[in-house]
């Protein structure tokens, strides 16, 4: 179920229900899953008190592989295809780049009831708040909802991570950027 649900809110009411179980079993399963390394909360920022964020935190299995063997998807033929190519697309990058940050970053992603949304937010150490929109396709461009989470939060820099390997401005102070480029970049700091 977490599979097909990668990278959306933790309900766990809707997950207990399809389960059959009470809503805290199922909220101790899934922090069971996140202590053993193979689930990912990631926690929404808090960042603007003026407005209606979202509280519910994001979920991902960690390991892609992992989702793509759980729902059957046998090659990248299948999984481009597949609902879940995105979101798969998405905890990948995620997974990656938390692991080539910095010690002592905090992820977390930011969504308001508006719509505004960014998909991971680092809070790096001596190095300030990076917002970064998550795309699959390297010619994406990000929806007005990361342009109005970004006036939101004023972050220091902004990105669109994609699958090319291409760095170009996108427009004034956001860069598109490759995954391999990006992780080498937060490595480095």
């Amino acid at each position: 179920m977490l599979a097909h649900d990668q990278g959306t809110l933790l309900n766990a009411s809707r997950l207990a229900q399809a389960l059959m179980i009470s809503a805290p079993t199922a909220t101790r399963y899934v922090d069971l899953l996140v202590d053993l390394l193979l689930v990912r909360r990631l926690k929404p920022l808090h960042g603007n008190a003026g407005k209606r964020v979202v509280k519910a935190p994001k979920v991902f299995i960690r390991d892609s592989g992992i989702v793509h063997a759980l729902l059957g998807i046998p090659d990248y033929n299948a999984l481009a295809g597949h609902p879940v190519a995105g979101a798969s697309w998405e905890g990948f990058v995620i997974e990656n780049l938390i692991a080539a940050a910095p010690v002592r970053t905090i992820p977390s992603f930011y969504r308001t009831t508006n719509g505004a949304e960014i998909d991971l937010i680092l809070e790096i150490p001596g190095h300030g708040m990076w917002a970064l929109e998550i795309k699959r396709s390297p010619a994406a461009k990000p929806a007005r909802g990361f342009y109005s989470a970004c006036e939101d939060l004023k972050p220091d820099r902004r990105f669109i991570v994609n699958a090319g390997d291409a760095r170009y401005p996108v427009s004034e102070g956001l860069e598109a950027i490759g995954l391999v480029e990006m992780a080498g970049m937060l490595a480095g700091l």
